[in-house]
């Protein structure tokens, strides 16, 4: 149960960096007090969390271990790439964080539940309960959340908005990577083992060319996506470069 917890406390508390969530936390942490924020934080992921452990748990006790290796090697491998694309907060999503009254808690609470659901800390989760303690990941990965947003929060309230997201991204990315390469290893070796068993029947082929495929379609979308975002991005922000320098070359 210990590694379980520090393993989900690990991954989760990488997953956060530079995540939606985090972005959100870092708003409401403006404007609201630091300690009701991060108490609805850790609510809404006590909850969320419970849903993806119990998913996860069942889902694999079902499924071979090998091919959940390979399946989370897969799934970090998109979260590097996700993580390398960056996150951010729609229109609609700043506009609810900036106003925001009444009950604080409960408004919190529901915007990183909703926030949350399908999020890529969600899939990890999932991910990580197929094949390890449940109540270890349930704990690690609600506190590796909760440590995260604590430090977006802490950051964001001495540092403001000035935070470093590029080299926060590269650094999460990196380590999503290690652990791609961790579990598609580890994976594709059990597959090898169980198929040089007497009811194996090199059955090892087929799976190492679909995971290949796999991670070469994933690689691809990913790198278009990222490339897109990346090429809007600059787009909007020498746009407003030049409106701001417009505008400054308007008289009074």
């Amino acid at each position: 149960m210990i590694a379980a917890l520090l393993l989900g406390f690990g991954v989760i508390f990488v997953a956060e960096l530079g995540d939606k969530s985090q972005l959100m936390a870092l708003t409401y942490a403006l404007r609201y007090r630091w300690w009701v924020v991060l108490g609805a934080i850790l609510a809404a992921t006590t909850l969320v969390h419970a849903l993806s452990v119990f998913f996860g748990h069942f889902l694999g006790m079902s499924i071979p271990s090998h091919l959940m290796s390979i399946a989370g090697g897969l799934a970090m491998l998109a979260f590097a790439l996700w993580t390398l694309r960056g996150d951010e907060l729609s229109d609609g999503e700043s506009a609810k964080a900036a106003r925001v009254g009444g009950s604080v808690f409960l408004a919190v609470m529901s915007a990183f539940m909703l926030a949350e659901l399908g999020d890529k800390t969600m899939f990890a989760t999932i991910t990580l309960a197929t094949d390890n303690d449940w109540l270890g990941i349930w704990i690690g990965s609600t506190l590796g959340m909760v440590a995260a947003d604590a430090v977006a929060i802490a950051v964001g309230r001495v540092l403001g908005k000035h935070l470093p997201e590029r080299t926060v991204a590269l650094f999460a990315a990196a380590l999503f990577l290690g652990f791609a390469v961790w579990l598609l290893t580890e994976g594709l070796l059990g597959a090898g083992s169980a198929a040089s068993g007497p009811e194996g029947g090199g059955t090892s082929l087929p799976l190492v060319v679909g995971t290949v495929a796999a991670v070469i379609v994933l690689l691809s979308i990913g790198t278009v996506v990222i490339t897109r975002t990346w090429r809007r991005r600059a787009r909007e922000a020498a746009d407003s470069a030049r409106h701001s320098a417009e505008r400054a070359d308007v008289p009074s």
